[in-house]
């Protein structure tokens, strides 16, 4: 191959490569129509009065608006993570036998891209 052919091959896949990379149409979902993306709410739960994280636990952030429930379930550290809309929640935890909270987070709004990372609950046993 000589020098003037490589540097066409080259070009060649040069160009079929930027083309590939090339958007095709419009992103779905970025008109008016777009849905509702909402944000993250994220927290921990943990054990008073040593802050041990309790595992297993079921969350949950009601809408207060539309009532809608989104629930979530703590990890090995007692975190959890959850995508909801845009609305002013509330935040519930699954209790066990004897246990009573001594730290819930009050009512908050999300807004679009929110991202709530200080959602935490403490629980005491009686």
């Amino acid at each position: 191959m000589s020098h003037g052919q490589t540097a066409a091959a080259l070009f060649a896949v040069f160009v079929i490569g930027i083309s590939a990379c090339a958007p095709r149409g419009p992103v779905v979902g970025s008109g008016a129509d777009a849905p509702d993306v909402g944000g993250t709410i994220a927290g921990k739960v943990s054990a008073a009065p040593d802050n041990a994280p309790l595992a297993g636990r079921k969350v949950t952030a009601v809408n207060l608006a539309s009532g809608q429930r989104v629930e979530a379930t703590t990890a090995v550290n007692g975190g959890y993570t959850m995508k909801v809309p845009m609305g002013r929640y509330r935040m519930e935890l699954e209790l066990r036998d004897r246990e009573t909270l001594a730290k819930q987070p009050p009512e908050f709004e999300i807004k679009r891209s929110d991202l709530d990372s200080s959602r935490d609950f403490v629980v005491a046993v009686k």
